[in-house]
């Protein structure tokens, strides 16, 4: 196979790619055919409704043939005008191919979800208002510098604004209200110079208005919202401003308080002190009377736990605060095990018995270029993890204690099945629930009761983030349990592949983050660990995702039960040299984890018997496409409805094609695929947020 160049390894961009020319009837017409097919995509979108007349979900002529609602120049289709026509459903996920649009009126309708991601780029008119449109104002928005109106009111988008504005220098007219936007305004609105009508009313934000103290506004409404502090004086005499909180004699329209009103706001005041102290001297008191019970489970009971919980998705700028500025914890991740327990190296192909034999556990000091990229403090907010600095040790439950705690090992309380053996969820006497893992006695042949104590016990000291850790063990009676943490989540399997909405919540922020955490977690056993570890099952059957969709991957430290790496992988993950169990490695890990992203990106099995037959295999058919922009686009997962950046997109197609590549050698170590995703996240900040810029040489415009 073709190994990849250096700048392909640095997973940097192609600049100035340029769409292929399609020719059509003898003649060159760039434009025609990804028009077409994104009106076609839009039509059926729109649940393909019976007023847009001439409309087809494939194929036509929509200059030629008259479709309803459009204006050409040419063959050039230049305005899409929808508005009032009772259309519901969505807008459709290729707009960006719509280049020679200027004008997309889809006002006054009944269209809901998200607003796409990718929008005709080039358009100077952008009327969405008057819907129920949901989420945020897409990030792309930020890059149309022709851009001369925008009115997205009346709709039930909501969250804080981004500081996207500064390059909509030609913008003279925005409405965003009758939203649920919330925060205070960025700063880019002060860069709107040319804006004179902007409408913010009947939303909640808050802070002041002195980013709009230098525009050139004639008109201004800010009414019913949570601004704050005072009018600026130049928008006294345009702004509309009741119904927010402004200082006493700020000028503000019917807000203004009288020395009555201040002398009853003071007593208010008074009471509400009052009232403070006497909840505070009551919160004491019940604390001291509870201070010597201890809480000892902080785990919702089993009947909750049963029902899976349901995500709103995550808006599009999720990650843009979320890398940091120095990686100053980095040694706190990585508590030293105690010195008096054994390991063993599961990347060994070896039998139970010599689990004994393998020298002790110590932790590699990652070199300092290194420490970037194997951080995992990057996601600490949202984590909410602190580590300590001595692992605890792993506990000892009784069979009795796990027989009653999961029913008799009911089929009703069966979480899983793999090859090594069965999940059962188990809730403890205490309340707490944990997952048991019954390993099945012929995959532990020949192990007595004492190698499997040890091999638990090693387990039990892999101590990250993104492990699905083991906190006990039993082994009694010829039962051999392991006792992890639990996940009602449950797996990335089930969000992306099951029939119901599960997949829903996974916008492509969410895949990212949960790339990330898993090679995180892959390189923490290649490369932190000493001796090292190889997973030998990595699948997104084996990713669990915990309450904030964050990624734990699970057994992790049974290499060695995985003897035929076929079966327990099953088809589609299992790369190319892996005919037999010593001929598995590092970088066999590495493929089977690119087969995982290729579930991210593309939402499909790794293998599906359903496909047409050249499609069944995921990486044969995907891969010969990820270096295709156009093909790349319709590779996406049909539930991101568009909500992905492009060039975010392709870069991470790039790390896919590194790690599926066939011959092991070619494959990048864990460490660099790591690198690469942070790189990714990265440009997202920088896009999001100038002021956490990390790479000087990156260029805001390259991530979007």
């Amino acid at each position: 196979m073709h190994r990849f160049s250096d700048s392909q390894l640095s997973l940097f961009p192609k600049e100035n790619e340029e769409q292929k020319k399609v020719p059509l009837n003898g003649q060159e017409a760039p434009d025609t055919i990804p028009t077409v097919s994104s009106l076609g995509v839009m039509f059926t979108s729109l649940n393909s409704p019976g007023q847009l007349t001439g409309w087809k979900s494939s194929g036509g002529d929509p200059c030629g043939d008259n479709w309803e609602g459009i204006k050409c120049k040419g063959s050039s289709v230049t305005e899409i005008k929808l508005s009032g026509l009772g259309l519901s459903g969505s807008m459709g996920y290729q707009l960006s191919s719509l280049t020679s649009v200027t004008y997309f009126d889809l006002s006054n309708n009944n269209l809901n979800g998200d607003i796409p991601y990718q929008l005709p780029p080039n358009v100077a008119h952008i009327d969405f208002s008057k819907n129920s449109l949901t989420g945020g104002v897409p990030y792309s928005i930020s890059q149309m510098s022709d851009l001369k109106y925008l009115n997205l009111g009346n709709n039930k988008l909501s969250g804080q604004l981004s500081d996207m504005f500064g390059n909509l220098h030609k913008l003279t007219f925005m409405d965003l209200s009758s939203n649920s936007f919330s925060g205070k305004l960025p700063q880019s609105f002060g860069s709107l110079k040319n804006l004179e009508e902007l409408h913010l009313e009947n939303n909640h934000f808050t802070g002041s208005l002195d980013v709009l103290a230098k525009l050139q506004l004639a008109e201004l409404d800010v009414e019913n919202n949570k601004f704050s502090g005072n009018i600026p004086k130049d928008l006294k005499d345009i702004t509309e401003t009741g119904g927010n909180s402004w200082k006493s004699g700020s000028g503000g329209h019917g807000d203004g308080s009288s020395g009555g009103a201040v002398a009853l706001n003071w007593v208010a005041i008074g009471g509400i002190v009052i009232g403070v102290l006497l909840v505070i001297v009551f919160i004491l008191a019940f604390f001291a009377r509870r201070s010597h019970r201890a809480s000892s489970s902080h785990f919702l009971d089993e009947e909750k736990l049963s029902q899976r919980r349901h995500f709103s998705p995550l808006v599009s700028h999720e990650l843009s605060n979320e890398i940091p500025t120095d990686f100053k914890d980095y040694d706190q991740r990585i508590p030293v095990p105690p010195p008096e327990l054994k390991s063993y190296d599961s990347s060994a192909s070896m039998s139970p018995k010599s689990l004994q034999s393998s020298s002790s556990v110590g932790f590699k000091v990652p070199p300092f270029d290194r420490v970037k990229s194997v951080n995992d403090n990057e996601f600490g907010n949202r984590m909410n993890i602190k580590r300590s600095t001595s692992a605890p040790r792993a506990v000892v439950y009784t069979l009795s204690d796990l027989q009653s705690a999961t029913g008799n090992f009911a089929s009703g309380r069966l979480l899983g099945e793999g090859t090594i053996g069965r999940v059962y969820r188990a809730k403890l006497s205490d309340g707490k629930v944990m997952a048991a893992k019954k390993i099945d006695s012929s995959v532990i042949a020949g192990m007595n009761s004492e190698d499997f104590v040890e091999m638990a016990l090693n387990i039990s000291k892999l101590h990250h983030p993104n492990i699905c850790e083991v906190l006990g063990y039993c082994s009694e009676q010829g039962h051999n349990l392991l006792i992890y943490e639990y996940f009602r989540n449950g797996s990335l399997h089930e969000f992306l592949h099951q029939s119901d909405d599960y997949g829903k919540p996974l916008t492509w922020n969410t895949r990212i983050r949960i790339a990330l955490g898993t090679a995180r977690a892959v390189e923490y056993l290649h490369e932190i660990c000493s001796p090292s570890s190889v997973h030998k099952n990595i699948k997104s059957p084996n990713i669990l995702l915990d309450a904030e969709l964050n990624p734990r991957l699970s057994d992790c430290g049974l290499g060695s039960f995985y003897q035929r790496t076929s079966q327990n992988l099953g088809v589609g993950y299992n790369a190319p040299e892996c005919t037999k169990p010593s001929a598995y490695t590092m970088k066999s890990d590495v493929y089977s984890f690119g087969v995982v992203m290729l579930e991210l990106l593309t939402g499909r099995m790794p293998f599906d018997s359903k496909k047409p037959r050249s499609e069944q295999s995921l990486v044969r058919w995907a891969t010969p496409q990820l270096h295709d922009i156009d093909a790349l686009g319709k590779m996406v997962d049909p539930a991101l409805h568009g909500l992905y950046p492009p060039k975010s997109l392709s870069r991470f197609a790039d790390v896919i094609a590194l790690c599926v590549q066939s011959e092991p050698e070619f494959r990048p170590p864990m460490s660099e695929v790591v690198q690469a995703l942070v790189r990714l996240v990265q440009r997202s900040s920088m896009s999001n947020n100038a002021s956490r810029r990390v790479d000087n040489d990156s260029d805001q415009s390259d991530y979007y």
